[in-house]
């Protein structure tokens, strides 16, 4: 996905993919340590995402660009 601003935090970036359809919903995925950024697992919800990252969550993969 392309951003057009410095960062994107990670719940909104999740929800902008349509990994997720709520913010709610991000969370919980995010706590249970069901998200990955940059190959580790990431369990802050406000992760600043910049381009280069890549969020892998339910078998997919999302560059961030």
């Amino acid at each position: 996905m392309k951003i057009d601003t410095e960062f994107i935090k990670l719940d909104s970036f999740l929800k902008a993919v349509d990994a997720v359809s709520s913010g709610g919903e991000a969370k919980i995925i995010i706590s249970e340590g069901m998200v990955q950024v940059n190959g580790e697992v990431e369990l802050r919800r406000g992760r600043k995402l910049r381009p280069g990252d890549r969020v892998a969550v339910g078998g997919k993969s999302f560059p961030v660009e």
